[in-house]
């Protein structure tokens, strides 16, 4: 599964310098630009990356860069925990050899990129604030960009949370008058309010946060060409699909049409809705408009 992949990952790099981003892809047995997207996730969860190219580079932690483990979950911090002890007697062996050569004399400097230069201040920073927020019980306001619009929004935060990839905040929003979870790549200008303000009870269910994503009204039956398989056991795991017409058949509930629409859209002609119909029209309504817009260029 994806998420236990970036931990594996962030847990190799904890333990020694620097890693050759094809010696990842060939650990976890995903393509090279697998692992680029999953060093991208990183970076955008807060830990900043350094991919350093040339003879002896490689992927590493930025320099000077400590991992605050309080911004862990305790599942999280057990599963790197349990991931450096399991690491000593399976991959410390000849068969995966480590390159730690430092760059030759005289290469530039500019070879070197910072992944996280993008999303490393905004999102530490509001990673701050939050933090504070759910520590002394005040309100947290801020800006909100999503499918519908933007908003502003204020919430009573409870806890802070990494998931697929991104950081989220779940609390009692004011306005909707129920708890609801909030994207923090969506969320912007954040202020604190005065406080505290007095705890609520929270909900059993509430507490359950694979339903914001998994279980919802919206079912998906979709074939998808073989070429893509590595994709759905990477988010989904290797019992997702059954194979069918040489094809790959997945059916999955999805909690939001539109997260439905755009994971099916990024596999483009790779991807063949059969249920719902409104999923197939919208679809091809798209590619029309797409069509329409590109002809004649």
């Amino acid at each position: 599964m994806k998420i236990d992949r970036l931990m594996g990952i962030v847990t190799i790099l904890l333990r020694q310098d620097k890693i050759t981003a094809p010696e990842l892809a060939r650990r976890f047995e995903v393509s090279r630009r697998t692992i680029n997207r999953d060093i991208e996730d990183i970076c955008r969860a807060g830990i900043p990356l350094v991919t350093t190219q040339g003879y002896g580079g490689g992927v590493s932690i930025a320099e000077g860069f400590k991992l605050d483990k309080s911004l862990l979950t305790g599942d999280e911090l057990q599963a790197i925990l349990s991931g450096v002890k399991g690491l000593d007697s399976v991959w410390d062996t000849p068969h995966f050899p480590i390159l730690t050569e430092k760059l030759p004399a005289g290469v530039p400097d500019d070879i070197l990129i910072d992944l996280a230069s993008h999303y490393q201040e905004p999102l530490t920073q509001k990673i701050a604030i939050i933090r504070t927020a759910i520590r002394d019980r005040r309100p947290l306001s801020f800006d909100y960009y999503y499918e519908r619009g933007e908003c502003r929004r204020t919430i009573e935060p409870y806890k802070l949370l990494f998931r697929w990839s991104a950081w989220y905040v779940w609390g009692w929003c004011l306005s909707r008058k129920a708890f609801r979870l909030f994207k923090l790549n969506r969320l912007w200008n954040p202020e604190l309010g005065e406080g505290p303000f007095a705890a609520r009870d929270l909900p059993v269910e509430g507490l359950d946060f694979d339903r914001y994503f998994y279980a919802g009204a919206f079912h998906l039956k979709a074939l998808f060409e073989r070429s893509e398989k590595y994709r759905l056991i990477e988010e989904y795991g290797p019992d997702c699909y059954r194979e069918e017409q040489e094809k790959l058949l997945l059916e999955r509930d999805f909690a939001s049409y539109s997260n439905m629409r755009e994971w099916v859209l990024s596999f483009g002609d790779r991807a063949e809705v059969l249920e719902p119909k409104e999923l197939r029209t919208d679809l091809l309504r798209q590619a029309e408009a797409v069509l329409k817009k590109y002809q004649g260029t």
